[in-house]
């Protein structure tokens, strides 16, 4: 999503000859010890092959082909475009580029995949005590995620909690009055509303302050999620930060393993219902058609 957005603007954001300049960038990342694709070389192909190479990477990922390779080269091409250009980040690349990582550790190929076989092969090559190290990892990886997620919801709810409009139930007002974070036609009728205001600003912060706690207890963890989907969706909708909230509710997935597993098993056994009793009729007119034979030739 991110790449479409900016495609037609390509070369004004992040190539060469881009509003930061080339050279400053390069400094840039010298200054701050960190590296990006698109500093190995100032040449316009070479910005294009690596620009383009991005979104191929990233769909891959999507289509679940190239497993935890196809994910770390994703990682690489994300960090370099931005560090590239930090100016349009929402806050949604700062957990992307901390839970890929994470990711890797886990089994995250195990469901969704276009398998290759080579992840096979060479674990037949492994002895057995490498193979009994996938679980452990997967399972600090997912740990590693969740805890990652409960951090970033803590510190937010804290950080509000700490500022006079959040304490006196303003703050949901002047957000959304900011013209970047507004939906035209929409907003207005959440910020004329005076309990919307003081009820919407209050909840944020006590959802996000106590998030953990919900994540913990197993009864309630699948409602500490569904709320917090749906208050991203929320962000997605009126502030028009989809990319921030797309990331977040990605990460939230993690606390509906479960959940997710059976509104699969019941999708599939939806889908697969019509053909199962299309075949049982099927199975009965045959055995019909058997006992007539049967009794005709008695």
């Amino acid at each position: 999503m991110f790449y479409i957005s900016q495609y037609a603007d390509r070369d004004y954001l992040f190539g060469p000859d881009a509003i930061l300049p080339w050279r400053n960038f390069v400094a840039q990342l010298h200054n701050e010890g960190s590296f990006s694709l698109y500093a190995w070389s100032s040449s316009g192909a070479w910005f294009q092959l690596v620009f383009h190479l991005g979104p191929i990477t990233a769909l891959m990922v999507t289509l679940g082909i190239g497993g935890r390779a196809g994910l770390a080269c994703h990682w690489v091409f994300l960090w370099s475009l931005y560090e590239r250009q930090p100016v349009l980040l929402d806050g949604g690349d700062n957990l992307a580029y901390l839970v890929i990582p994470m990711l890797l550790a886990t089994r995250c190929y195990d469901r969704f995949s276009f398998p290759s076989g080579l992840a096979a092969r060479l674990g037949r090559r492994l002895s057995s005590r490498v193979r009994a190290l996938a679980t452990p990892l997967h399972n600090l990886g997912v740990v590693a995620i969740a805890s990652q997620m409960c951090l970033v919801y803590v510190v937010s709810g804290l950080y509000k909690v700490q500022g006079r409009l959040w304490q006196d139930g303003t703050a949901l007002f002047y957000v959304l009055r900011v013209p970047e974070f507004s939906l035209p036609g929409v907003s207005h009728l959440v910020y004329d509303n005076d309990f919307l205001v003081v009820a919407g600003t209050y909840t944020t912060v006590f959802f996000l302050v106590y998030f953990p706690l919900g994540a913990l207890v197993p009864a309630l963890r699948p409602w500490a999620a569904a709320m917090s989907v749906s208050f991203h969706l929320a962000i997605a909708l009126f502030m028009g930060l989809t990319g921030f909230a797309f990331t977040m509710i990605a990460c939230d997935l993690v606390f509906l393993d479960r959940e997710l597993d059976r509104t699969v098993s019941t999708l599939i056994d939806l889908v697969a219902r019509p053909s199962r009793r299309a075949r049982r009729g099927r199975e009965l007119s045959d055995h019909a058609y058997e006992g007539a034979r049967t009794q005709e030739s008695t």
